[in-house]
């Protein structure tokens, strides 16, 4: 069946932010004297904001409460927010408008499927909020990545039939969310080494005219 649109993850795909999201991390664990590097920044990708704070505190020497827990992720979001604003048009990944632009071209849309509360400051920050005919993200869904939720409802949003949309995904959860939710995948970056099934791998963003179009 023929892809009639795109869904793009945002960090790691259309802007790299990777190293934002392990600052602000790394500030919160120094300040509550937990060790943190980058090998356990590596395991936080694609996951929800809640779920990568666990993952920290595995190598916590206390326990934490639900609203201490609460408390530090909303320190760190404050850090990753602060560093956000440093972000400009100059930052979107290479290739991103011009995949953008030649899906508008083609007529194929293009959405967002991002996990990320901070979506609409991002695309915002690089002046591509105006670009997507739908932006579904972590503001708007109870079930992170693995779960194929945010990509359901891009595709709601775009009201077209999930077997028609294909995913760009640079994290094995992002993956595995697209294989459930019934669409195509097409993974990018360090990503396309992992075990999960991805229908396509994509070294640089123009590669997925190819896909798409032939």
């Amino acid at each position: 069946m023929s892809i009639l649109a795109v869904i793009f993850d945002l960090d790691g795909v259309l802007v790299h932010t990777d190293q934002y999201h392990y600052q602000a991390w790394k500030r919160m664990a120094d300040e509550e004297g937990i060790v943190f590097d980058e090998s356990a920044g590596d395991r936080l990708r694609g996951i929800s904001r809640m779920e990568s704070l666990e993952v920290i505190l595995e190598k916590s020497s206390r326990t934490y409460t639900s609203e201490e827990k609460e408390a530090l992720a909303a320190k760190k979001n404050g850090y990753y927010r602060e560093l956000l604003e440093q972000l400009t048009p100059a930052d979107a990944a290479p290739g991103s408008h011009e995949i953008i632009a030649a899906c508008k071209l083609q007529g194929t849309k293009v959405a967002i499927g991002s996990s990320s509360r901070n979506t609409p400051v991002i695309l915002e920050r690089l002046g591509l909020t105006h670009l997507f005919e739908a932006v579904a993200d972590g503001n708007e869904i109870d079930n992170s990545k693995p779960d194929p939720e945010v990509f359901l409802l891009a595709a709601k949003k775009l009201a077209i039939d999930p077997e028609c949309c294909i995913v760009v995904e640079d994290a094995e959860a992002g993956l595995v969310a697209a294989k459930r939710a019934g669409m195509k995948s097409a993974a990018i970056g360090t990503v396309i080494n992992s075990p999960a099934a991805a229908d396509y791998r994509l070294h640089r963003l123009e590669e997925l005219t190819a896909v798409i179009w032939g």
